[in-house]
């Protein structure tokens, strides 16, 4: 294999007016979490893997005993007013050159499925675990900015870099005249970030239109918040600890 390459396991016909929603691994696991319950709870069809020689040189065994090659998958929810193709993946590209003939091969096959729209999910690191999620943006279009906006995204105050396909696949698509944007949860950024994913899965059912049952997402973030406070409490206890005993050691010579 020299090329990364698309395999359709159904024939696919053209899409009515479709986005492509990406949920691959990256800060806090968010769009990986958001993508694979999305998929889970709309039971999108699986419909095409997408195989590269940029992706790690091994294969994962199952439970079967058989073995697989890592892959990126992409499923299909046919909606009311919108068709969403969502983009999961045990890993990204490895090299910025894999990252950039991945994502080519990805969006030339959504601009020939009838992709409009590239929304790609990630997290936004604070170094901090926040009580209410903010969710932030970039978009390549006013009118992208302005739509979701209305849904409470915040723009203009998330800074640095977006690396790997969150970026590249919105950025990349407004050269093949798609809009694009890139939805990010606040997150701490060392930990799955359940709370944080679901604030996304919310905004994104109301941004398409997608009937999305929360029950399972709201039980599994609300115990990811319980771990985190803990987590946070001990953390402050040890440094109180270590401040007060390093101030009980300091000596004065007078």
């Amino acid at each position: 294999m020299k090329d990364t390459v698309i395999i359709e396991k159904v024939k696919m016909k053209k899409l009515h007016n479709a986005v492509l929603l990406t949920g691959l691994p990256g800060i806090g696991l968010i769009g990986q979490v958001v993508g694979r319950y999305l998929v889970e709870e709309l039971r999108a069809e699986k419909v095409a893997n997408i195989y590269s020689p940029h992706f790690p040189h091994q294969v994962f065994m199952t439970k079967k005993g058989g073995i697989r090659l890592i892959r990126n998958s992409l499923y299909l929810h046919k909606g009311k007013k919108r068709d969403v193709l969502i983009l999961l993946g045990d890993i990204q590209a490895m090299s910025s050159v894999g990252q950039y003939e991945v994502a080519g091969v990805i969006l030339d096959y959504c601009k020939s499925m009838n992709v409009t729209e590239v929304l790609t999910v990630g997290g936004y690191s604070t170094g901090k675990i926040a009580e209410e999620r903010r969710v932030f943006g970039v978009a390549t279009s006013d009118a992208l900015r302005n739509r979701f906006k209305k849904l409470g995204v915040i723009f203009g105050e998330a800074k640095g870099s977006i690396v790997g396909a969150a970026g590249l696949l919105p950025a990349l698509g407004k050269q093949k005249d798609l809009e694009g944007s890139c939805i990010m949860g606040e997150t701490h950024g060392s930990y799955i970030d359940t709370a944080s994913a679901r604030q996304i899965v919310l905004l994104l059912s109301k941004y398409l239109d997608m009937k999305v049952d929360l029950k399972r997402l709201n039980k599994q973030a609300q115990e990811s918040q319980k771990i985190l406070k803990k987590v946070q409490d001990e953390v402050q206890k040890s440094m109180a600890a270590q401040f007060e005993s390093a101030n009980r050691n300091v000596s004065y010579i007078r």
